[in-house]
């Protein structure tokens, strides 16, 4: 007969042996469902990336968008069971890194981890999510222009190098970030700063497309405004599972994460198209959906930490600060086809740096925590340099160690990252799929 695990590490066993102890009666169910439901819907989250991106770009190069999101999925959850997981929320390890004691998921079941509530493998099937999501935002850079195998070989190692550093900085106790503070709810840093980095870097390598100008771009309509309603829907209902499962738990701090997220894409979505509006006279499906997306992106580490009054400048500054941003690859002269560092990568920093400004232990407080004062509205104003120089360690890491892995990538045989002249005239559907979303209407 099984007796109740108790979720100590003074066990042999630590929590692994199902002969031993029954490893269920010690966690809530409610909040075991909950973080399960929330891991689904960060998974969906995923092909709205895909769709999203497709959207926006040519139709040549739709498929390949789509195909390289759920390629993600793949790549990172073998990396993540490998030792991923292990590198980011091992217990041991320095300020930097962890270590490998849970290489291959060893000793990954029952023992408490991220929380006391939750046991390690939901934990890790949770964050997983998060770590598959993050390159799957950043590879939209390579539209129009770049190789599938190379950027299949990047997912893996970038992931191993850039992500889970900045993750294990950022969430895991031993952490440098955890321990400054530096305040980071649901990942502004780890998943939205350093994806935004990677695909300017990513872009910075590959070159310009075919046809780019540094004044005009490279004028195209979008091949699928509807998929990138689609993407915008999968992204805005996948994100209360990205930001309200980021409390670990079913509590009122859950609720209010969700409630602003919502609120902040709502303002995120009006002060994009208004912006829009005033120059065109004309109302944008695209500026619309491109707003929400900011508005997403810049509430995500604040989410566990703002009222909503604060939600509603935190999402209008967003939309705001990602609009004029879209510009900001003309200054630097980069071709970042999608615009995803001015959303994910602005809108991550802006989120980061109000978080030291709006963030109170009132609302972090609702998981029946004890907290220090955290932002500016607690009195507490060395918060905003700690979330200034948080986000300037994620956006350098990310950037320095992006340039150098895909430098070294594109001097091994096989591994170029851009396609040849001739397939990026025909596109990267036709150059290098098998088939292409237009196949069965020629």
């Amino acid at each position: 007969m099984t007796t109740p695990y108790n979720g100590t590490t003074d066990h042999a066993d630590y929590g692994y042996s199902t002969h031993v102890h029954d490893l269920n009666i010690f966690y809530d169910t409610g909040n075991l469902t909950f973080l399960a439901v929330s891991a689904v819907l960060v998974l969906l989250m995923i092909p709205g990336v895909g769709f999203f991106y497709s959207g926006l770009a040519r139709r040549k190069s739709a498929l390949t968008l789509i195909l390289l999101s759920m390629i993600s999925v793949a790549v990172i959850s073998f990396q993540w069971f490998f030792w991923g997981y292990s590198l980011t929320f091992s217990r041991t390890g320095n300020s930097f890194l962890g270590d490998l004691t849970q290489f291959g998921l060893m000793d990954t079941l029952a023992q408490p981890n991220g929380s006391s509530a939750l046991p390690d493998i939901l934990f890790c099937l949770y964050q997983g999510m998060f770590a598959a999501i993050t390159p799957a935002l950043a590879i939209g850079c390579v539209a129009d222009r770049g190789r599938i195998l190379p950027a299949i070989v990047f997912m893996f190692l970038w992931s191993t190098i850039v992500y889970d550093p900045i993750a294990y900085w950022t969430w895991n106790a031993n952490g440098w970030l955890f321990n400054l503070p530096s305040y980071d709810f649901a990942g502004g840093g780890p998943v939205h700063v350093s994806s935004g980095t990677c695909a300017l870097a990513y872009s910075l390598m590959l070159g310009k497309r075919t046809g780019y100008s540094n004044n005009n771009g490279l004028p195209y309509r979008p091949h699928n405004v509807t998929h990138v309603v689609l993407g915008t829907v999968f992204l805005w209902v996948g994100w209360f599972g990205f930001n309200g499962g980021s409390a670990l738990a079913m509590n009122i701090r859950a609720v209010m994460a969700c409630y602003v997220t919502n609120l902040a894409a709502s303002c995120g979505a009006i002060a994009w198209i208004l912006l829009d509006y005033r120059l065109e006279k004309k109302w944008s499906t695209i500026g619309f959906c491109s707003g929400a997306i900011s508005g997403l992106v810049a509430i995500t580490p604040a989410a566990g930490f703002v009222k909503p009054w604060a939600a509603v400048i935190i999402g209008i500054c967003g939309g705001v600060f990602c609009n004029f941003a879209t510009k900001v690859k003309f200054l630097i002269n980069v071709d970042d086809s999608l615009d995803i560092f001015a959303i994910h990568g602005i809108g991550g920093m802006v989120g980061n740096i109000l978080t030291g400004i709006f963030g109170t232990k009132t609302i972090a407080a609702l998981d029946g925590g004890e907290y220090d004062p955290i932002g500016w509205v607690d009195g507490h104003f060395v918060q905003l340099g700690y979330q200034i120089a948080g986000t300037l360690a994620v956006f350098a890491w990310s950037f320095t160690l992006t340039c150098i892995l895909l430098f070294l990538l594109n001097l091994i045989p096989g591994l170029s990252l851009r396609v040849s002249a001739e397939e990026e005239e025909l596109g990267t559907d036709d150059g290098q799929l098998a088939s292409s979303p237009m196949t069965m209407l020629r």
